[in-house]
């Protein structure tokens, strides 16, 4: 089938973000008695929404965290953008060169993901097509999301092509039946992280955003037998 939309992850794939985030995050749970570095934040929970995460460690502690402990770490995380967030390199450039509908789909809090693409110079890029996993009752690695992006676009499934860079993310775009791109050059991704992505479903891994329309191209001859 023919690609009819780009579907992108946010952090770590528009925005150089991840290793912002979990500090943030990792700043947060320590405060509230759950000692967690940037490092293990970036291992367990990367791709993995907020919600998500919290149920995870509540679990584990056997305890209710604050009830506002996702705007806790909105609000932390925040601060440090102001200050340190950048954009993945050449990737306004890569968007503007790939003539085909986009939207973003990220594990992300709608605050967070307008303040990130704001703070980076890409939102008028991508608004309005912008959808966040508080939108859904399943963020990644479930499907939910990018079935609901692709309602939105209405577009079908098999005709989406996701950008992501974690497994969760992968994961959920395969199991939503589409076509997944792993990029593994953000400032967060460890050596490895390509085979890790591949094995989770990528049909492809590049770690360079001025690959990205070839790979479109790529992927757009190969649905049309050539």
């Amino acid at each position: 089938m023919p690609i009819d939309l780009i579907i992108f992850d946010c952090d770590g794939v528009l925005v150089d973000s991840e290793v912002i985030s979990c500090r943030a995050h990792a700043d947060v749970l320590t405060r509230h008695g759950y000692p967690i570095t940037s490092e293990q934040v970036l291992v367990r929970f990367l791709g993995v929404s907020e919600k998500d995460a919290r149920r995870m460690v509540e679990q584990e502690i056997g305890r209710s965290l604050p009830d506002d402990l996702e705007q806790q770490i909105n609000a932390a995380t925040l601060q440090f953008y102001a200050s340190d967030l950048q954009p993945i390199i050449h990737v306004a450039a890569a968007i503007a060169a790939i003539d085909l509908p986009k939207c973003v789909a990220s594990s992300g809090t709608p605050d967070k993901i307008h303040h990130g693409l704001t703070c980076a110079g890409l939102y008028d890029l991508l608004a309005p097509n912008i959808f966040s996993a508080s939108q859904v009752a399943r963020g990644k690695p479930a499907p939910d999301l990018f079935l609901f992006a692709a309602a939105q676009m209405k577009v079908t499934p098999e005709r989406c092509l996701v950008i992501e860079d974690s497994v969760p993310g992968v994961t959920g775009a395969q199991a939503a039946g589409m076509t997944v791109l792993g990029f593994h050059g953000g400032g967060h991704c460890p050596p490895g992280h390509a085979e890790r992505l591949r094995a989770a479903g990528a049909n492809l891994t590049f770690d360079d955003m001025r690959q990205l329309p070839e790979l479109v191209r790529r992927v757009e001859a190969d649905a049309l037998g050539g």
